[in-house]
């Protein structure tokens, strides 16, 4: 398996990767694919990975900049993570995480923030930090990664693509 940046090329096989992946998730809006796109077509995606296997694009993973109570302070969001449905369970969701995470550090990026299952992203690193708040979801599953600066307070913004429908 390769994990490697997106190219334009990819676009429309990472936006059928994620359709495919949340189509039968538990709480996906539906709207995962077209915020993926918005993302990219509001040049938003500070980092998009993929994962190749025999040719074919079988994970993706976004990240983009988030706010904190208005400000940018070098924070990103984690988010979509998509996995070809047939693919799950066999670590790529993994390995585009620590990827990402990786290149993230290494830009200098603050932390990062992830809206997800606490057990999965748990061995990342991420918890709820409370200090950190996202509207509307149990606090559980809002959670961050902080790698340098003082730590930060207060409500989070995603990036508007994250309305896109």
């Amino acid at each position: 398996m390769l994990i490697r940046p997106q190219t334009p090329a990819d676009a429309a096989a990472i936006r059928a990767v994620t359709e495919a992946a949340f189509a039968s998730a538990e709480h996906a809006s539906g709207t995962e694919g077209a915020i993926v796109d918005a993302l990219r077509e509001a040049g938003a995606l500070t980092l998009s990975l993929v994962a190749e296997q025999d040719g074919a694009i079988v994970g993706h993973a976004a990240f983009s900049p988030v706010r904190i109570d208005g400000e940018d302070c070098c924070w990103f969001g984690l988010g979509p993570v998509s996995v070809a449905p047939d693919r799950q369970g066999k670590g790529i969701g993994t390995a585009l995480v620590r990827e990402g995470l990786s290149t993230l550090q290494d830009r200098d990026a603050a932390g990062c923030v992830v809206l997800g299952d606490p057990a999965y992203y748990g061995r990342f690193g991420f918890t709820s930090d409370h200090a950190l708040r996202y509207p509307g979801v149990p606090p559980q599953y809002f959670q961050s990664l902080r790698w340098s600066g003082d730590p930060v307070a207060g409500e989070v913004a995603y990036h508007s693509g994250f309305d896109a429908k």
